[in-house]
């Protein structure tokens, strides 16, 4: 796995008393979705360390099979922690989280492990017409893990079911033409929005490389739909964790990051300086 580095040493200063604190956080996509959770989590923790690896030569993951999914993200997992001791793990990719979560929390049993999940609970919770959409990969629609959680919330609301293939990879690649299209034809598809009984009053973004159409889907839906991703819930969810575990990053000096990839070192740069720095 190679990439350039915005820092290239995030190793925690030896013999310091708490070196398990200077540790850097690590976080995973198969390409630039996972920027979008980077970017709440460096607002949400801005001392803290990140060390984001895309897995763009292996990208899309939610047109890939489970057990490959499976496979990359216990290689990648296992990489961050003996090389740079990351003290938890964003896997910031839904279709990453339902294939790999568990079996990751399985075999790293003393590593925290944050997942992301489509917001269908929050979404429920808000939803005056009790009618939702949610916009994913085919493979996170597909998985076990997201029919329990769709099993979970029976009777608080209907979900209408939208898998976008196509879009995660045209937002990788920058075709703005392409995602602006495929936004519209995912949109039209889920049927009527807005506050009137039978109609979607609430979006659900249930793949991270989304946040990034996020202008796309606000035009197509109005601004009577209210549009949920995950980001700034992961993020605080991640603050909880460090600070119950003791891991907070002393607050001397401002965070670093760290930038790797499977595929063009170039292409990840500039996404984050257009989306994260």
């Amino acid at each position: 796995m190679t990439g350039p580095a915005v820092s290239t040493d995030l190793a925690p200063a030896p013999g310091h008393e708490n070196a398990a604190a200077r540790a850097p956080i690590g976080v995973f996509d198969s390409g630039i979705g996972g920027l979008s959770i980077l970017r709440a989590l460096r607002h949400e923790l801005p001392h803290e360390d990140f060390v984001y690896f895309a897995d763009a030569g292996h990208a899309p993951y939610g047109e890939r099979g489970e057990d490959f999914v499976l496979e990359r993200a216990e290689r990648i997992t296992q990489d961050l922690l003996e090389r740079l001791g990351i003290k938890l793990l964003v896997v910031a990719c839904n279709t990453a989280t339902a294939a790999a979560i568990q079996s990751l929390r399985t075999r790293w049993p003393l590593l925290v492990i944050v997942g992301v999940e489509p917001a269908l609970k929050p979404a429920a919770a808000s939803s005056r017409t009790h009618r939702v959409g949610v916009l994913a990969t085919r493979g996170t629609l597909a998985s076990e893990k997201f029919a329990q959680l769709q099993a979970s919330l029976a009777g608080q609301a209907d979900f209408v079911l939208q898998p976008c293939d196509g879009l995660a990879a045209a937002i990788e690649t920058g075709d703005t033409a392409q995602t602006a299209a495929l936004c519209e034809r995912y949109v039209r598809a889920l049927g009527p929005l807005g506050t009137h009984a039978g109609e979607i009053d609430t979006l659900v973004l249930g793949c991270t490389h989304y946040a990034f159409a996020l202008h796309d889907f606000a035009r197509l839906a109005g601004p009577s739909v209210r549009i949920l991703e995950t980001g700034e819930p992961v993020a605080r969810h991640t603050r909880r964790l460090l600070e119950a575990a003791g891991l907070l990053q002393p607050q001397v000096r401002p965070g670093r990051l760290a930038l790797q990839t499977s595929g063009d070192p170039q292409a990840l740069q500039d996404a984050v300086h257009h989306w994260v720095a």
